[in-house]
């Protein structure tokens, strides 16, 4: 069979490696532990393609120790085991945690004794953010290494040497393979499985710009749900709102409709709405909802229509987050003291005579009660800010209401007749 390219040509040691200067350079950590012989266990993480998998292949070649790959999605906890009776019988084995992050339980609890007392040395490789996504358990027991798209220099140089290696002497034109790095993302896999289409797609001697137009080879977006890259565009997405960047924001929603991201867009665009345009535009959020409502029931790729024109309503509607500051500050308040309801406001109060009680029929008294607990009568949770048109009307509400004095006498105030 023959296997991809990018596994013919993945390097043997870490002087073979292209990128990751940071880590594998000159007297940088990488290197420096592989020439002191002392390996660790640890965790690579980073986008897809940039050599987390091969770097931990490397290091041990570079160290002559044997490893073995295991994948923390495909593999069962049988084959780990069997990996744990040969570590006691040649020491040294270095086992790569392919999708660390998706290790279930029953393999995290069978792997971390072994981890800890050193009868393994575990390499991991994740696209997610470890600080969110591994076990602290494992996380605690690593060290943990940042992996980084590859450059645009570093591709080319990869597809260099990539295009040395094919067996019928094709010659690929310079160009062809700056076009693939500049369109793979700093993805070296993606890249090297885009030459190895290209090559095996035409039987001619020399390969151009001509073969790569025919292939329609399309722009990686690296945005698993799980990685940064994915959190990163939601955040950028609602800055860009918040900011009133309007050419931004449509943007960031490109990014999340072209990996068909509808779950995450609908969360985000919701809590945007409500936390960042709120009293400003109240409105708005109704609208939000109803556009989020029409792009689920058309589905891609015809959503992009009332996605689009709600965000950019968001992006150029006057912001407030009168709201959110306001909530904010409540459940501040619930979290470091605690009060009681007052008697004449609960449900089902005891001892109080009726003349002291909520009376519901009054509402012309309504405004005029005291809902807070004494101790909190004076507090302001919500406080009106960017006073656009529409927070005017209640803002200037508020200011009318606070000149109302409440009570907590509500035998007095029930003296009063009833207009």
């Amino acid at each position: 069979m023959n296997k991809p390219l990018a596994f013919r040509v993945r390097p043997e040691t870490i002087d073979d490696i292209i990128g990751q200067e940071h880590l594998l350079g000159e007297n940088q950590i990488l290197r420096n532990v592989v020439e002191s012989g002392n390996l660790h266990s640890m965790i690579f993480f980073g986008p897809p393609g940039t050599g987390k998998t091969t770097t931990a292949m490397a290091i041990a070649n570079s160290l002559k120790r044997p490893y073995r790959l295991f994948n923390a999605v495909t593999d069962n906890k049988k084959k780990l085991d069997a990996l744990f009776l040969e570590a006691e019988m040649s020491s040294g084995l270095v086992v790569i945690i392919d999708e660390v992050h998706r290790l279930n339980k029953d393999k995290q609890d069978i792997l971390l004794p072994h981890v800890e007392s050193g009868l393994i040395t575990m390499i991991g490789a994740t696209t997610a953010n470890p600080y969110f996504s591994i076990n602290p358990a494992i996380r605690s027991r690593v060290h943990l290494f940042e992996f980084k798209p590859l450059s645009y220099n570093n591709i080319v140089s990869i597809l260099k040497r990539a295009a040395s290696v094919f067996e019928n002497n094709q010659i690929i034109q310079e160009d062809v393979l700056e076009s693939i790095a500049s369109s793979c993302n700093g993805d070296a896999r993606y890249a090297l499985n885009a030459l190895d289409l290209l090559a095996q797609s035409t039987r001619d001697d020399v390969i151009t710009e001509k073969h790569l137009e025919k292939l329609s080879l399309s722009v990686n977006i690296s945005m698993d749900k799980d990685s940064d890259n994915h959190y990163d565009a939601l955040s950028a997405f609602q800055k860009s709102i918040r900011g009133s960047d309007v050419q931004a924001a449509l943007y960031y929603l490109a990014k999340l409709i072209h990996v068909g991201d509808m779950d995450s867009i609908e969360r985000r665009l919701i809590a945007i709405a409500y936390e960042d345009i709120g009293l400003a535009n109240p409105a708005l959020c109704a609208r939000v909802v109803t556009a989020i409502d029409a792009a689920k029931r058309i589905g891609f790729p015809e959503a992009k229509l009332p996605l689009s024109v709600v965000v950019i309503e968001c992006a150029l509607s006057p912001k407030s987050k009168a709201g959110e500051h306001g909530i904010d500050a409540a459940l501040k308040t619930v979290r470091e003291t605690a009060h009681q309801v007052p008697q004449y406001l609960r449900l089902n109060a005891v001892g109080v005579d009726d003349q002291d009680m909520y009376d519901y029929d009054r509402s012309d008294l309504w405004h005029k009660i005291q809902y807070l607990p004494d101790e909190l009568k004076d507090e302001e949770f919500y406080r009106p800010q960017n006073l656009n048109s529409a927070e005017k009307t209640y803002a200037s509400n508020y200011e009318q209401l606070k000149k109302v004095q409440r009570t907590n006498k509500l035998r007095k105030l029930k003296e009063k007749k009833k207009p």
